[in-house]
């Protein structure tokens, strides 16, 4: 029997297994599930092509397929694959149901409303090249980054990269993203970097920032922090080719949880102690796979419905309708209740398919958020450019 055939099928049929039906976390298998259904839920083609199509094919050339055990590898890998086209079709149909939310969210001919100069260049066409071939490189060749920035005085918790296009065109709008890992781990230069570098590459300045983690600090040493980040890109982020003015947060999982509390807290002393008069407004908030509940034993005010207000900026919410960490019915409900208390536009697109940290990748799903993102804040821009009553 061909071993390492069968250790590469098995791989692949539990993975497919544990993306299209994940465990919950708090299952014994939950973080196995998890682990193994990530990338195979963002990766298809990958799984296709490199861990079932091509070692197929090498092992008949090979003839190691000459005996019942080597036979049932392959019935396995051919059994393995309708699952795969269904992650896939899921997938390809995010663009579709992440358009619908956009005119729930901003209402019918929100592209219109965008200016004809923000709107120029806002991508349709997906990038099958990076999808297939590179899914998982993140960097391009026109982006530089500036990494280990100091923003304040915590050590390597308190570092930045900026991303930043080699032309360094001026007036550039800024995004700052915050990562994920349960408040207790995870870095910059990790998530959603597909986003950070599409944004820097069309003109923009992107910030991914440390923060410092339990068990060391609590609620709201984190936020501080991202608040002091916010105050240190309206003092620098000049430098290069950005305009301040103009700054949208961002931030996955736990990151998502202080990007919309920072949305709904603009100049809270409360979070800025030693810097109160520093200005820490933003354009709007994007929030990918975020919890948004109460911070553990903390009360609704570490929470973003603890902050919910009539005057909060535009929020973009993306969440996976599998997500085996944060449940999906709990972040339609909080959704729903920042919608009705905001006079302001909450887009809630909700992936079919979806997991946790769904951002890691070049994928159709991720693809099609990061373009939503762009159109959004094109949208959101275009706002603050018209004069309103």
């Amino acid at each position: 029997m061909p071993v390492g055939y069968l250790i590469t099928v098995a791989i692949v049929a539990i993975g497919t297994l544990c993306a299209l039906a994940p465990a919950p976390w708090e299952h014994p298998l939950g973080r196995p599930s998890y682990f193994f259904g990530l990338a195979f839920n963002e990766l298809p083609f990958a799984a296709f092509f490199w861990m079932l199509l091509l070692p197929t094919a090498l092992a008949f050339a090979e003839g190691d397929i000459d005996s019942a055990g080597a036979w049932a590898i392959v019935g396995l890998a051919v059994v393995t694959v309708p699952g795969l086209a269904v992650i896939t079709h899921r997938a390809w149909g995010e663009r579709g149901r992440i358009e619908r939310a956009m005119a729930e969210g901003l209402g019918d001919g929100w592209r219109a409303a965008i200016d004809p100069d923000l709107a120029e260049g806002l991508r349709r066409r997906l990038p099958w090249a990076r999808i297939l071939i590179l899914p998982i490189v993140r960097r391009r060749w026109d982006v530089r980054r500036v990494a280990n920035l100091a923003y304040g005085d915590a050590g390597r918790r308190n570092r930045l990269d900026v991303y930043h296009h080699r032309s360094r065109p001026e007036g550039a709008p800024v995004l700052i993203h915050m990562h994920g890992g349960h408040y207790s781990g995870g870095h910059k230069n990790s998530q959603s970097l597909p986003l950070l570098y599409r944004l820097a590459g069309r003109g923009w300045v992107t910030i991914s920032a440390n923060y410092r983690l339990k068990p060391h600090v609590r609620h709201p040493d984190h936020m501080i922090d991202l608040k002091k980040t916010i105050a240190w890109a309206r003092e620098h982020a000049h430098v290069y080719g950005a305009d301040p003015s103009t700054l949208f947060v961002a931030g996955s999982s736990a990151g998502g949880h202080m990007a919309s509390i920072a949305a709904l807290t603009p100049n809270d002393p409360a979070f800025q102690p030693g810097f109160e008069d520093a200005d820490t407004s933003v354009t709007g908030a994007i929030v990918l796979n975020g919890f948004l509940g109460s911070y553990w034993d903390q009360g609704p005010e570490s929470s973003p419905l603890g902050h919910a207000r009539p005057d909060a900026p535009p929020l973009f919410i993306a969440h996976g309708d599998l997500d085996p960490l944060v449940p999906v019915s709990d972040i339609r409900k909080v959704a729903e209740q920042l919608r009705r208390a905001s006079s302001n536009a909450v887009v809630y697109a909700e992936l079919r398919g979806g997991h946790h940290a769904f951002d890691l990748y070049h994928s159709l799903r991720f693809e099609a958020v990061v373009d939503a993102i762009e159109a959004f804040s094109a949208w959101a821009r275009s706002r603050e450019r018209t004069p309103r009553p």
